[in-house]
């Protein structure tokens, strides 16, 4: 089978900026040289316990997707600390033989901290109020950063930076999932 064309597709950023979360995700799915569906959302909104979190994911649909429910279980098991139900979901995901062989990444937020979690068993919470992933997060986190200095709002610098991404990486839409979230309190 290594002449089966590999899945592509998503770019997914959080941006940081004026009391506000907001993570944008385009909808492209490709396989190989051929989109597949032009509007998947790839950015949820997650309450477990009645504590929202807004994700985003990049990778395997169905992989993505066990890892929301892992991280939902997590959360309950520790409501109000993303932060630590993020930790755990790496640990496990980084020990367990079983989630080892998901593929795909995610950004969190709960208004107030912005992570990224990795299968390697990496929470990052990124610099300059910016996290990207997916096939074309380098160019959506290069223009958000550029355009975090301006006067445009959070959703704005979101929406710009992947209107870049999709400019530049054909595996890239503009047709976007755009979800706001402010720190609780």
């Amino acid at each position: 089978m290594s002449d089966f064309p590999g899945w592509h597709g998503t770019t997914i950023v959080g941006v940081r900026k004026g009391g506000q979360v907001v993570v944008a995700g385009d909808g492209q799915v490709s396989l190989g040289q051929t989109v597949i569906k032009g509007t998947a959302r790839k950015v949820r909104r997650l309450s477990p316990g009645g504590f929202d979190v807004v994700a985003g994911f990049a990778g395997s649909t169905a992989d993505a997707f066990t890892l929301l429910e892992r991280l939902e279980a997590k959360l309950t098991a520790t409501p109000g600390q993303l932060a630590r139900a993020s930790v755990e979901l790496a640990k496990d995901w980084r020990t367990d033989k079983y989630l080892q062989k998901l593929e795909a990444m995610l950004i969190v937020t709960d208004g107030t901290d912005l992570l990224i979690i990795t299968g390697a068993g990496d929470v990052l919470e990124p610099e300059h109020d910016v996290a990207a992933i997916g096939s074309g997060g380098n160019y959506a986190l290069a223009a958000a950063r550029a355009l975090m200095d301006g006067d445009l709002t959070a959703e704005e610098v979101a929406r710009r930076s992947m209107a870049i991404a999709a400019d530049i990486c054909v595996y890239t839409n503009g047709s976007l999932t755009v979800e706001t979230i402010a720190p609780r309190g």
